[in-house]
């Protein structure tokens, strides 16, 4: 298996995206193969709906799963990043 990472899945009808936050093989297509959902996000909804499972996010954080570029502003914006900062710092 190459690089994991968390990124963004796209569902949802044409011109009403929604997205499910799977974690999945870096090689693997953007609506492919993954190996877990951890979460959902919804930038339609006002404000929009972020949804994360923290204890699966930390895991897979833990395990050295790279979050792209919106997944991280996702998960500051949940303070799930500042939580896995300071459980690195302390280990």
């Amino acid at each position: 298996m190459g690089l994991v990472k968390i990124r963004l899945r796209r569902m949802g009808a044409k011109k009403k995206p929604s997205y499910r936050v799977v974690v999945a093989d870096s090689r693997a297509p953007r609506d492919g193969r993954f190996i877990a959902i951890i979460g959902h996000y919804n930038p339609l909804t006002d404000p929009e709906t972020v949804f994360i499972d923290e204890a699966k996010a930390l895991h897979w954080l833990s395990r050295g799963a790279q979050p792209t570029a919106t997944v991280n502003r996702l998960l500051a914006k949940l303070g799930i990043t500042e939580k896995f900062k300071t459980i690195k710092e302390t280990t």
